[in-house]
């Protein structure tokens, strides 16, 4: 009974986790040799043009370590029988869900996927090359 109560503290600090950015927008970037793909990586992001690639800078700050890999339920980028569902329910819906939070049946989105610094403009981003790149 007792890990009934703890597994959805742990699965919110987990997702919670997965928007941290690695370092603050004022850091200079770290020149550092390309590390190899491990053979069973995800394939990379594809560019999104649309937005000037705002969307996909999102994405790959905060929103690639669950929905790329589907952490603890997250419907993973380009899964269409997975988003479906939630793409037919408009993306007013998704903006509410990526912007405020959301706890759902197969696991939980924290309220602007872990990382309070991003404004609710580049969530709308994020969740439109996610659309995008899953219908």
């Amino acid at each position: 009974m007792r890990t009934t109560k703890l597994l959805p503290l742990l699965l919110v600090a987990l997702l919670a986790a997965c928007g941290k950015s690695e370092a603050p927008k004022s850091e200079a970037p770290k020149a550092e040799a390309p590390a190899a793909a491990p053979a069973a990586a995800p394939a990379p992001v594809a560019d999104a043009a649309a937005d000037g690639g705002k969307g996909l800078d999102v994405f790959k700050k905060t929103c690639v370590m669950c929905h790329q890999t589907g952490v603890a339920g997250a419907p993973k980028l380009g899964d269409k029988a997975d988003w479906g569902p939630r793409i037919a329910q408009g993306k007013d819906v998704l903006y509410k869900h990526a912007i405020e939070g959301f706890n759902g049946s197969k696991g939980a989105m924290p309220a602007k996927g872990g990382n309070p610094s991003l404004s609710d403009e580049e969530m709308k981003a994020a969740v439109d090359y996610i659309v995008g790149k899953s219908q």
